[in-house]
């Protein structure tokens, strides 16, 4: 599923229409970004819980000239689903 398709679902199943879908869409994705950038975690009940994790800076190896680099510290953004999501896709 696309966004223009979640869109159109959004819009049947809250019988709003698709400009209305989108706001609120665009609107959720907002605050969620929003959220996670001043490293709060989003739990949703029920859906799951987005959260920020912090990666370590950490010693790799290119795999094209074998040789060894570092990989600087960054964040991650994580996301754990709900018993009730998991159940519904079994």
């Amino acid at each position: 599923m696309n966004k223009s398709e979640l869109i159109n679902a959004i819009a049947e199943k809250g019988q709003l229409t698709k400009a209305d879908a989108k706001r609120a869409l665009e609107a959720a994705i907002e605050a969620v970004t929003e959220s996670l950038a001043k490293d709060d975690k989003v739990t949703l009940v029920g859906f799951g819980t987005f959260s920020v994790a912090k990666k370590e800076e950490r010693t790799g190896i290119n795999p094209r000239t074998k040789e060894s680099i570092v990989i600087p510290a960054r964040k991650a953004i994580k996301f754990k689903a709900g018993s009730e999501l998991v159940d519904k896709i079994k």
